[in-house]
């Protein structure tokens, strides 16, 4: 009995880590249903991007190049859609900084305003309210 339920245990906690190391930006479509890489290479060009390689990664298509700036990217396009399931710009230092994962909120661009509530008035203290 205890052999059994020490194999299973271990099956189960096996499985567990599996899930765990399982990569959310993985693409997990059939090859059946991957566009060519001609399609990827047209998509990379239309949006300005100059395509350096184009190779599979984590069954994505991983697209290093530039950009139209010029600056360094890496991008995981999924092979079916053709859409951006990662971005990142390359840089030297390598510090996940520049990192884009579909979605999410950017700062706002520019200077912004502080709410004209007084308290970001320049050059006055702060006033506690009970």
């Amino acid at each position: 009995m205890k052999k059994y339920l020490m194999a299973t245990t271990l099956l189960v906690g096996l499985g567990a880590a599996g899930v765990a190391l399982a990569d959310d930006d993985d693409c997990r479509v059939p090859m059946a249903d991957w566009q060519p890489r001609e399609a990827v290479q047209a998509m990379a060009e239309a949006q300005g991007w100059t395509v350096r390689r184009i190779k599979t990664d984590d069954g994505c298509y991983e697209i290093k190049g530039r950009d139209a700036t010029g600056r360094e990217i890496e991008v995981k396009v999924d092979p079916a859609t053709l859409a951006v399931v990662e971005f990142e710009y390359e840089d030297d230092d390598d510090d996940d900084d520049d990192h884009y994962r579909g979605g999410g909120n950017a700062a706002p661009a520019g200077s912004v305003e502080p709410p004209a509530n007084g308290l970001f008035t320049p050059g006055t203290a702060p006033v506690v309210e009970q």
